[in-house]
């Protein structure tokens, strides 16, 4: 909490968290798969693991908004019902056990499973997924799941959706597409259960700016990127959170 602090350092906490908030929804925009993945292990150096998810479903339901402005011509409909359909359902299931369960090893599995996937990917990039509905289904209601009970699944949907070979704009539009049911299914899920303090409410207003003017770079920056190295990019950045995620899981387990 930003509560307790002296003044001074509390107004570099303000300033340090809003700016990889920031940060994260302009690497979210380039990744294709949102911010949280970035926002969820950076914010928890500054809140609980409850507040964490309220604010990540807060950003995302903003930063949803506005790729669906910025690339709504985009969208490809067909993805986003099979993977966005089971990602809806399952993240409510998610959202409900995180109000009920502890998982001591959630950041050591997910970290992992994103460094594993996105290693061999960047190793083999010939080996592609099978466009089949079965696999985007799948991967929607892992995402989804995933989403709900630890804040951040979207690497999981962008690695599906990668393996669908996507124009970069595509790719973006659809994601934020099927993240808007997800976000905002889990987001009153969290509100519900008072994840959000009253001290954090004035979070909200300053998030969504943040979500426009982050989405709005990230946007800028996409049109610079040659579109055979976007697949390289998405994938590095899902390392980079899996070791991020690992990080989080090893800080925790040393700390007294």
């Amino acid at each position: 909490m930003f509560s307790g602090k002296p003044k001074h350092s509390l107004q570099m906490s303000v300033i340090l968290f809003l700016l990889l908030a920031f940060c994260s929804e302009i690497a979210g925009t380039v990744a294709g798969f949102g911010s949280s993945v970035f926002f969820v292990p950076l914010a928890g150096f500054f809140f609980d693991f409850h507040e964490v998810l309220a604010l990540t479903s807060i950003l995302h339901v903003f930063s949803n908004a506005a790729k669906l402005i910025l690339f709504r011509s985009h969208v490809q409909w067909r993805l986003l019902f099979l993977l966005g359909i089971p990602s809806t359902i399952f993240v409510i299931l998610g959202a409900y056990l995180s109000t009920r369960l502890e998982f001591r090893y959630t950041e050591l599995i997910l970290g992992l499973f994103l460094i594993a996937f996105s290693t061999f990917f960047l190793l083999r990039p010939e080996v592609k997924l099978s466009p089949r509905p079965l696999n985007a289904i799948t991967a929607g209601g892992a995402a989804g799941f995933l989403a709900g009970l630890i804040g951040t699944g979207g690497a999981i949907g962008g690695l599906a959706l990668g393996a669908f070979d996507l124009e970069k704009n595509v790719f973006v539009a659809t994601s934020a597409a099927i993240d808007s049911g997800v976000d905002f299914s889990r987001m009153i899920v969290y509100l519900r259960s008072g994840f959000l303090t009253a001290e954090s409410f004035w979070l909200i207003p300053a998030l969504l700016v943040l979500a426009f003017a982050g989405s709005y770079a990230g946007k800028v920056l996409l049109n610079k990127i040659r579109q055979e190295s976007f697949r390289k990019i998405v994938l590095i950045l899902v390392l980079l959170i899996g070791i991020t995620t690992l990080g989080g899981f090893i800080r925790h387990l040393i700390a007294p």
